[in-house]
């Protein structure tokens, strides 16, 4: 850290040093020796500092443990998270070095209009923050930021993997941002630093995965405390189990190249192969399942006979007995003969009876 401020220009160390000093209670002006007054009453609308800066330059590197001179609390509680340890502690390249300045870029602007705008008196929340007004990236809602200048942050180190598919998913084009799911400066979840805690009781564990995703899906919040449903609120799964919310190659955001491949990954009983298939089943599971929950039985779209006869004409199971040879569907349920219905290896079983 000294040996960054010694390769500073003397203007610029005279900047930084003012700006420590005021973080103590001390007033003054930047941009000039002269010191001003302080000025008694706060401003009540933001502080918008001047364009370029006291430098008139572009900003440079100032080093964490300026930061840190005002950012004390966020700095102890930042170092604590694994991005923290990282940066902080383990950098693995030149860019992790820089640690806060990674991330929010060159703050020896932002610095020197933060001077400015304590000698006036404000408070640093009172401050105009985001790229236009101090030069760094604050991840702010109120700043002039935009989804695509803070996710741009992320994906310098996070373009790998599941992440690579962030550009085209459906979340970038709607204007999602990272720290939107993503608590970045402290250890809120055991894993991948969401903005929700892990909860858990007796009876059910609440996983930080599933809670960030029903914020907005609301539909499916629903679905999942419909009678039958996936066990996604008592935590045996979670919506990432079946879904990248970072994008991907296949349709939903499916971690699988079709829903019928995706629901194998658990159900694999019913993969086969089988003897004797059963088309729809080959075809889509959502051709008789709802994914999330239903009011039906085993996640059913609709309730037998009527689901098997969407494609199953009807006459010939009428519902009630009529000759002694006729079939009929007893107690309206034809699985109580056609029982393997997602499949048969049985020499017998074409009907699936067996």
């Amino acid at each position: 850290m000294i040996a960054r401020l010694g390769t500073a220009r003397p203007s610029m160390i005279a900047v930084l040093v003012g700006a420590l000093i005021i973080c103590g209670g001390v007033g003054i002006a930047s941009g000039s020796a002269q010191s001003t007054p302080v000025s008694a009453a706060p401003s009540a609308t933001p502080f918008q500092p001047s364009q370029g800066g006291v430098t008139g330059g572009p900003a440079t590197y100032v080093g964490d443990e300026t930061c840190k001179a005002c950012h004390q609390a966020q700095a102890h509680e930042f170092s604590q998270t694994t991005m923290g340890k990282i940066m902080l502690v383990h950098p693995r390249d030149e860019n992790e070095s820089r640690g806060c300045e990674s991330c929010h870029g060159p703050g020896s602007r932002y610095i020197a209009e933060m001077a400015k705008a304590m000698g006036k008196g404000l408070k640093p929340d009172q401050v105009a923050h985001g790229p236009g007004a101090a030069g760094v990236i604050t991840f702010r809602k109120d700043s002039d930021e935009s989804a695509e200048q803070d996710n741009a942050i992320c994906l310098t180190c996070h373009d790998k993997g599941e992440q690579s598919f962030w550009r085209a998913s459906i979340h970038s084009s709607r204007g999602l941002r990272c720290v939107d799911c993503h608590t970045i400066m402290r250890q809120v979840s055991p894993r991948f630093q969401l903005s929700v805690a892990m909860e858990s009781s007796p009876f059910i564990t609440t996983r930080p995965e599933t809670q960030v995703c029903l914020r907005c899906h609301l539909t499916q919040k629903m679905e999942i405390n419909l009678p039958s449903h996936m066990p996604v609120r008592e935590g045996a799964m979670a919506c990432t189990d079946c879904h990248n919310p970072h994008g991907g190659p296949y349709p939903d955001q499916l971690v699988r190249a079709t829903v019928t491949e995706t629901c194998y990954t658990c159900h694999a009983e019913k993969r086969g192969p089988f003897l004797w298939m059963h088309p729809p089943v080959m075809q889509n599971c959502l051709n008789c399942h709802q994914p999330h929950g239903s009011i039906n039985r085993f996640m059913l779209t609709i309730r037998p006979p009527r689901l098997c006869q969407q494609c199953h004409i009807g006459t010939y199971h009428p519902g009630t007995p009529a000759k002694a040879n006729t079939l009929f569907v007893f107690s309206r349920a034809c699985l109580n003969c056609h029982s393997a219905i997602h499949g048969s290896n049985a020499p017998g079983g074409m009907d699936l009876t067996r």
